[in-house]
This record gives structure tokens, C-alpha cells and sequence, in this order.
């Protein structure tokens, strides 16, 4: 009996992580593909145009921690006056949700 409790445990556990990775691809694809690209190389015009950072290349994230980025998606980042991105958490995504964001991004590096 008690060797289930763990299985079942563990499934389920299992199946929180792969849910909370099919939403971070969700909500990139919602909120981020069109400035950061499907790959995350900002290789696009509204990236371009942002000045978007390329997230394949790991000297990219390289001593940013988890909580600066976490920052930046749910606070936005804003140049001045300018506004370089929107903040998400204003945008409704929780703090979960911009966490899985985080890791997303962290795996898109080559």
C-alpha cells in the first residue's frame, strides 16, 4: 500500500512538471514569440527593433540568476520613457507561470 501512495505520488508530481512545461511553451508562443522568435534568437522585426537579446547563445543568461529574470518578465523593461517590454504580471501571467517562463527560457541555449 504504501509503495502505490509513492507511485502514485510520483505520477503525479510528473505530470504537474510536464503541464507547467506545455503551459510555459503556451504562454511563450501567446506573449513572446513575436519579439523574441519561436528559438529564441530575436530574430525579428519587433525584436529587432526592441533590441532583443539571442537566448540560444549562453553568454546571453550568463550570471543573470533566475530571480533578475523573473524581474524583468513580470516587472517589464523599460529604457527611460521607452518601454522595451511589457510587464507580464500586469498582463494577468502568475508568478508560476512567469517562473516556467524563466526555465523555458533557460532552455532554449545551444
Amino acid at each position: 500500500m504504501r509503495k502505490w501512495i509513492i507511485i502514485m505520488a510520483a505520477c503525479g508530481l510528473a505530470a504537474t512538471l510536464s503541464a507547467k512545461a506545455a503551459d510555459a511553451k503556451e504562454n511563450w508562443t501567446k506573449h513572446c514569440v513575436k519579439c523574441h522568435g519561436e528559438t529564441g534568437n530575436g530574430d525579428t522585426k519587433m525584436g529587432k527593433k526592441a533590441g532583443c537579446k539571442d537566448f540560444t547563445d549562453a553568454k546571453t543568461l550568463e550570471g543573470k540568476k533566475d530571480d533578475q529574470l523573473f524581474k524583468s518578465v513580470k516587472e517589464g523593461l523599460k529604457d527611460g520613457d521607452k518601454t522595451l517590454m511589457k510587464a507580464y504580471g500586469e498582463e494577468g501571467l502568475s508568478d508560476d507561470e512567469i517562473k516556467a517562463l524563466v526555465a523555458h527560457v533557460r532552455s532554449l541555449k545551444k
